[in-house]
C-alpha cells in the first residue's frame, strides 16, 4: 500500500534518471576531448595528441550507425555516434590548422636564421589523401581532405551494407567490427607516447575521463540490454584506457 502511494514520486524519478543516463550517453563521450581541445588552442601545439584517435572513432561510429540499419538499438547510442563524429571532425580541423601553421612558422624561422629574407617563403608541400602516399596517410594539409576521406569511406561502407543488409551474419559482423574498432581507441595515443617517450601535450584529464566514461558505458550497456557487441566493447576498452593512464614515460 505504501509502495503504491509512492508511485507518484518513484515513477517520475525513475523517468528522470533514465533521461539523465540517456543524456550522459549522448554527450558524455565528447566531454573527455574538451580539455584536450582547449589545451591545443591555448598552446597552439597539437603534437601531444594523436589524430589517429579521431580516425579510430570516426570509423567505429560510422560502422555503428550502419549497424543500426541492420539491427536497431537504443536511440541514445545512435545519437552518441552522430555527436562523436561531429566532435572528431572539430578536433581534426583544429589539429590540422595548428599543425599547418606551425610548419609554416618553422620555415619562416629557418629563412630568418639563414638570412634569406629576400626569398619568398614557400608554404610546406601540400599533402592530399588523393596522393595515396602511405607515408602521409591521415597527415594531410587540409581539413577538406579528411572530410572527403570520411565521406568516401562512408559511401563505400554504406553501399556494401545496403547490398548485404539482409544477411544476419554480415550485420552481426559489422557490429563487432564497429565496437572492436572503438575498443582500440587508446592504442594510437599509447603508441604515440611510447614512440616519443613522452606524454607532453596529452591531456591527462582526457585519459582519466576516458577510463571513467568507459566504466559508465559498460554499466549502461549491461543494464539496458544493449546488443552483445556494445558490452564487449566496454569490457575491452576500459583496460586499454587504464593502460594509457599507467603509461607515463618521462619527457623526451
Amino acid at each position: 500500500m505504501e509502495a503504491e502511494g509512492l508511485d507518484w514520486l518513484l515513477v517520475p524519478l525513475h523517468q528522470l534518471v533514465s533521461w539523465g543516463a540517456a543524456g550522459a550517453m549522448v554527450f558524455g563521450g565528447v566531454v573527455p576531448y574538451i580539455p584536450q581541445y582547449r589545451d591545443i588552442r591555448r598552446t597552439q601545439n597539437a603534437e601531444g595528441f594523436s589524430t589517429y584517435v579521431c580516425l579510430v572513432l570516426l570509423v567505429a561510429n560510422i560502422l555503428r550507425i550502419l549497424f543500426w540499419f541492420g539491427r536497431h538499438f537504443e536511440s541514445p547510442l545512435l545519437w552518441q555516434s552522430i555527436v562523436m563524429i561531429l566532435t572528431m571532425l572539430l578536433m581534426l580541423k583544429l589539429c590540422t590548422e595548428v599543425r599547418v601553421t606551425n610548419e609554416l612558422n618553422v620555415k619562416r624561422r629557418f629563412f630568418a636564421a639563414a638570412d634569406t629574407q629576400d626569398e619568398a617563403i614557400k608554404p610546406p608541400p601540400r599533402r592530399s589523401y588523393l596522393d595515396f602516399d602511405p607515408r602521409h596517410f591521415w597527415h594531410w594539409s587540409s581539413f577538406g581532405d579528411y572530410v572527403q576521406c570520411v565521406v568516401a569511406f562512408t559511401g563505400v561502407a554504406g553501399y556494401i551494407t545496403y547490398l548485404s543488409i539482409d544477411s544476419a551474419l554480415f550485420v552481426e559482423t559489422l557490429g563487432f567490427l564497429a565496437v572492436l574498432t572503438e575498443a582500440m581507441l587508446g592504442v594510437p595515443q599509447l603508441y604515440r607516447n611510447y614512440r616519443h617517450q613522452s606524454t607532453e601535450g596529452m591531456s591527462i584529464k582526457m585519459v582519466f575521463m576516458w577510463t571513467s566514461g568507459d566504466a559508465f558505458k559498460t554499466a549502461y550497456f549491461l543494464l539496458n540490454g544493449a546488443p552483445l557487441q556494445f558490452s564487449v566493447c566496454g569490457l575491452l576498452q576500459t583496460p586499454v584506457c587504464s593502460l594509457e593512464r599507467a603509461h607515463k614515460p618521462g619527457k623526451g
